[in-house]
């Protein structure tokens, strides 16, 4: 397990599969969540939010965050079957080649190393990082 997922608490860690449990802004995970829930739940436990954007949205975004070719833990990672965001699928980069995601096939939360992505074919493009900036000082 990797530290990041272990120094999430327990409930982060069993989070069913939720394919219609969408981003809508509020970070509850007792009903399930998709990918993209998961992960900006994760990066509120540790501070950083996003509005509740879609993949291509997220991809897009110049507003919250920046592309980063240097992952750091924390980063966002979009992977899809094809170089195009619409539905990409969105993980949370872990450090050491890991990335911390949840997804259909699996159930529940799981860390997969970006070797293991590549080996899936819904999964096999990196589209690649967004990094959220931080909050300037006094803002909520």
């Amino acid at each position: 397990m990797s530290d990041l997922l272990a120094s999430l608490p327990a409930e982060f860690r069993s989070v069913p599969y939720n394919g219609s449990a969408i981003p809508d802004g509020q970070h509850d995970l007792s009903g399930g969540a998709n990918c993209q829930r998961y992960a900006y739940a994760v990066l509120a436990h540790f501070g950083r939010s996003l509005p509740p954007f879609r993949s291509s949205e997220l991809w897009a975004d110049t507003g919250h965050t920046d592309l980063a070719s240097d992952f750091e833990p924390l980063d966002l990672l979009l992977f899809a079957e094809r170089p195009e965001p619409f539905g990409a699928h969105v993980a949370v980069y872990a450090g050491g080649g890991m990335a911390l995601h949840l997804c259909r096939a699996v159930g529940v939360p799981a860390v997969w190393s970006l070797a293991a992505f590549a080996s899936q074919t819904r999964y096999a493009y990196l589209l690649g990082a967004k990094r959220v900036r931080a909050a300037p000082l006094g803002s909520s």
